[in-house]
């Protein structure tokens, strides 16, 4: 399947531009244990990793300066940035357990070059659900409710399962698309009463519960949701997409997603096997 086309034929450019610039790449290490923090000379405009295992995430609704890096073990990578003036960066990245630079302060003269404009030779790429966790590129970026609504027109399967009181939440496995992941969530209320929602959150969680002193919960908060409801009526089922920036998850990390009525307590958690 064709896959990261536009990222692809980008880094082929900047490949020739570093031979011929004579310039090497340096390399980024990073682990899922602490976050790498990338300080550029202007607001990044946009972030690109070249495998799920390594997540860079950057302020989308207002313009920062600086982003940061996490990773799974995994083999090396490479982070695509371009900064809102148009420089491009480029890095290699790898997995390491000890770190020795968490922060990376980066110059003007460690662009490799600057962003080409004009039209894009390259065609536009069928989304395809079948058989990947993945969203493939494309030279066009899709705007939320539209990749959303595609989400929604290509059902997947609902592996994550729990039931409360005929109540029943199900999820799909994470969908990785540029650095957003989008998860379809759908609720079935088989119950004589309406379910009003109070909060959908999704968290990463570590650690054991019993054991108080080493769990953690972090909220991973959504970005956007589409067609997500307030109310689910009695005898029905509703379905909906929330895309949060995309994270990564350690060897001892789940996620787990909370469901808490209104008006009620049938309030769901359901810990993730991924």
């Amino acid at each position: 399947m064709k896959k990261h086309i536009f990222l692809f034929g980008l880094l082929i450019m900047i490949n020739a531009a570093n031979s011929q610039n004579g310039k090497v790449m340096d390399t980024i290490y990073t682990n899922e244990q602490m976050t790498v923090s990338l300080f550029f000379p202007d607001p990044i405009r946009q972030g690109v990793t070249g495998s799920s295992n390594y997540a860079f995430s950057f302020n989308r609704e207002r313009a920062q300066y600086f982003g940061l890096l996490q990773a799974t073990p995994g083999e090396e990578s490479n982070l695509l940035v371009v900064t809102q003036d148009g420089g491009v960066y480029s890095y290699l990245l790898q997995y390491s357990q000890k770190l020795e630079k968490l922060n990376y302060f980066i110059d003007n003269s460690d662009s490799i070059g600057h962003e080409r404009t004009g039209p894009s030779i390259v065609s536009q790429v069928k989304l395809s659900m079948a058989d990947s966790d993945t969203i493939p590129n494309s030279d066009k970026a899709l705007d939320y409710p539209k990749l959303c609504a595609q989400l929604l027109r290509n059902p997947r399967p609902f592996d994550q399962i729990k039931y409360k009181d005929g109540v029943t939440i199900s999820m799909t496995k994470s969908i990785y698309y540029l650095n957003e992941v989008y998860v379809v969530f759908k609720i079935e209320n088989g119950s004589q009463i309406d379910f009003e929602i109070n909060t959908l959150n999704l968290y990463k969680v570590n650690g054991n519960n019993k054991r108080k002193s080493s769990y953690q919960e972090l909220p991973l908060p959504p970005i956007f949701q589409f067609q997500r409801p307030t109310v689910v009526p009695k005898g029905k089922q509703v379905q909906f997409v929330c895309v949060h920036p995309k994270f990564t998850l350690g060897a001892r990390e789940r996620l787990m997603v909370k469901l808490e009525e209104l008006h009620g307590s049938r309030n769901i958690a359901v810990k993730l096997k991924y």
